[in-house]
């Protein structure tokens, strides 16, 4: 979206611009915990991509990326098309790996794709006990989100951590702060990994054989497509790219957030990072254009603000080893939030 941003405030760097994408809207995924606890409505955290692209004078393609011939510089689409390009900019996002990690159970829900999630989380029938699996900050917001389920209903939630244990990424203060609020709201954290065993769940030695719903918020996987395309890729497949967000193997593709892979440094996928690298993107993208090298690079802050949701009015601040908790911090979220996606919906004409 950045990209659009840029080339809405000062024109598109090329003669055609096209948008590959599945839907016209991007969901704001940092969103959804609140949706579930009754904050928002369903639609609160959508951005407008068709009227986004309409307004920068790209061509919009609803459809989805299935690979890419280098050769002949050309994306193929899920639906069979081909689009040629001279640059390639890949922001595909990561892809669920609940079945490759816990295998196949009809009470499993991937947190990817998000759209199909949230269809799938609105949809579901009532659930009396739910495994949320994952101990980073995205399954501790579902798992307080699905606590405090804003249809009313009274639900118990497991939060499975995995062996790293709970946000194993954040500072000691916050744990402290994260396992008590757990705690106050009656949700059970278990540091094991988990496993399907015939049909009942399990964490480590405890076996869960009451669970009606297995949510999955385990990180993104790699989609196949770009190593099968012959792009330099990580050991987990992820695209590498340089300090550039380049491809370390075809220097006319780009590749920024959950599907890439920096080589230079560590930079964590994570939504924090993706929306920062966003406009280091658009200027690198705008150089390659005019046929100049990029020179723009992503350096991560020593710390960044994180603001997890308690789903009770009540936010947890995290910001390196500071931590704090308080309605405050729950207004804050919804500032900056709402404020991001505003910015957006103004460039779309919405506002």
């Amino acid at each position: 979206m950045a990209v659009l941003a840029d080339w809405i405030r000062g024109g598109i760097p090329a003669e055609t611009a096209t948008l590959v994408t599945p839907y016209p809207t991007l969901r704001y995924s940092g969103m959804v915990p609140g949706w579930i606890s009754g904050q928002y409505s369903r639609d609160d955290g959508l951005v407008d991509l068709a009227a986004l692209a309409k307004r920068a004078g790209v061509k919009l393609v609803l459809d989805r990326c299935d690979g890419l011939d280098l050769d002949q510089h050309s994306v193929r689409t899920a639906s069979g098309a081909e689009i040629t390009f001279d640059i390639c900019s890949i922001d595909t996002g990561g892809v669920g790996r609940a079945s490759h990690i816990l295998g196949d159970d009809p009470r499993i829900i991937d947190v990817r794709p998000i759209d199909r999630f949230v269809d799938q989380i609105e949809g579901m029938d009532a659930a009396k006990h739910i495994a949320v699996v994952g101990g980073g900050a995205g399954g501790v917001e579902l798992a307080f989100g699905l606590r405090n389920r804003g249809d009313g209903a009274l639900t118990m939630v497991t939060l499975i951590t995995g062996k790293e244990g709970l946000l194993p990424r954040f500072g000691n203060s916050v744990r402290r702060r994260v396992s008590a609020e757990l705690s106050r709201q009656g949700i059970t954290a278990v540091e094991a990994d988990a496993e399907i065993r015939g049909k009942v769940l399990s964490a480590g030695a405890a076996a869960l054989p009451d669970i009606d719903l297995i949510v999955a918020a385990m990180g993104s996987g790699a989609p196949q497509w770009p190593e099968e395309s012959g792009l330099a890729c990580d050991p987990n497949g992820f695209i590498a790219v340089d300090q550039y967000q380049r491809s370390i193997s075809h220097p006319y593709v780009f590749a920024v957030g959950d599907v890439a892979s920096r080589q230079d440094r560590h930079v964590p996928h994570s939504g924090v990072h993706a929306v920062f690298a966003g406009p280091i993107l658009a200027d690198n993208l705008r150089a390659a254009a005019a046929g100049l090298p990029p020179t723009k690079s992503y350096v991560p802050r020593i710390a960044n603000l994180y603001l997890i949701s308690t789903g009770r009015g009540e936010a947890i601040a995290s910001f390196g080893a500071f931590s704090a908790q308080g309605q405050w911090a729950a207004k804050l979220k919804h500032w900056i939030d709402t404020r991001w996606l505003t910015q957006y919906a103004r460039l779309s004409g919405a506002k």
